[in-house]
């Protein structure tokens, strides 16, 4: 699916993009608020963004199941680990931290084979383990920095493990309105990261600073993240936490182009495992005789063949639309990947 790998890649490109931009506020802004104001830029921007789009205010299409999928999500990945992460940084070298963080890819993938049962051929850990070995060698050159014990990189080792099950849990959510899922994960740990930093005593900057700040969350955090959410619906996890992954290189390939950085040894070389790694993924043929149970669920689709439904409301014609429908039992056989109709036993 050439659209979702975009959309992967692009989740990564904006991801990547922020962190040079985030790294110019540390010195202003106190990492707890930081991750706040990142955050709730995300969320308050694309609140906005998704009013505009529907005209009104639209529900979120949800169902009952889903919402405690939703909200773990938010624990994990919007609570949870962006403060563990801010504590192992206090006690862990850059160097450390940086390699450490290189985990949640590994993490997210383990969690989709292991616990969550998605397909995973050998070409696709083979792709998986070169993206994750691109990325230490992008980071490896600054691994002797610091030090600090061992509560440190346990904390970071931590957060990357929140990161990991907000990934997966995500997925369960991801056939509904990414805009939606997105915004209240930004609206929900903004929220509650900067009331933390208030608490602690941390003071903002002014207005101007705090409002960059929040542009940066909106593209590089919320943005990005609308575009893994939708990513999630048609590639499953584990391939979008590989593709996603890329993110530090890019990152390094935007200081490189547009601000004249040289190019170290050890990018070329990450350049080159990655791209061989997103090379087998893109290049995967995954082709079977395969069951679809009954399925009632609500997304935006065409009518393809797993849309072969009749409407019980008058509709225009338009594709794509989205309404709540009726999946019945099927069996056959195509291409496909772990996406939201393809999540069977192999």
């Amino acid at each position: 699916m050439p659209g979702a790998v975009a959309m992967a890649l692009g989740a990564a490109l904006l991801f990547g993009a922020s962190t040079p931009f985030v790294k110019l506020f540390v010195g202003d802004v106190p990492a707890v608020a930081l991750a706040g104001l990142l955050y709730l830029g995300s969320g308050v921007g694309l609140t906005v963004i998704r009013l505009l789009r529907d005209r009104r205010w639209r529900p979120s299409g949800l169902t009952r199941p889903e919402w405690p999928w939703l909200a773990l999500a938010i624990l994990f990945g919007g609570i949870l680990g962006p403060v563990l992460l801010v504590l192992g940084l206090a006690r862990t070298g850059a160097g450390t931290a940086s390699l450490l963080l290189n985990l949640e890819a590994v993490l997210t993938a383990l969690l989709a084979w292991g616990v969550f049962k998605e397909h995973a051929a050998g070409r696709i850990v083979a792709g998986m383990g070169l993206i994750v070995a691109g990325g230490l060698a992008l980071s490896w050159s600054s691994s002797a920095a610091g030090g600090g014990g061992w509560a440190g990189p346990l904390a970071v080792a931590g957060a990357c493990l929140c990161w990991a099950l907000d990934n997966n849990l995500t997925r369960k959510v991801s056939a509904s309105d990414a805009l939606f899922i997105a915004a209240i994960k930004g609206l929900v740990a903004g929220g509650v990261n900067l009331a933390l930093a208030l608490a602690l005593g941390a003071t903002l900057p002014g207005a101007s600073r705090v409002g960059a700040v929040m542009v940066v969350g909106l593209l590089g955090y919320g943005v990005s993240l609308v575009l893994f959410v939708r990513a999630l619906r048609d590639l499953g996890t584990a391939r979008t936490g590989a593709y996603f992954s890329t993110a530090p290189f890019i990152g390094a390939a935007l200081s490189i182009m547009l601000l004249g950085e040289s190019a170290p040894p050890a990018f070329w070389t990450a350049a080159a495992l990655m791209g061989i790694g997103v090379w087998l993924h893109l290049t995967e043929r995954h082709d079977h005789e395969h069951q679809h149970e009954a399925l009632v669920h609500d997304h935006l689709h065409v009518h393809d063949a797993h849309h072969r439904h009749v409407h019980d409301f008058p509709w225009d014609g338009q594709e794509p639309h989205r309404h709540v429908h009726a999946h019945p039992p099927l069996r056959h056989a195509h291409p496909h990947f772990p996406d939201i109709h393809h999540r069977h036993p192999h």
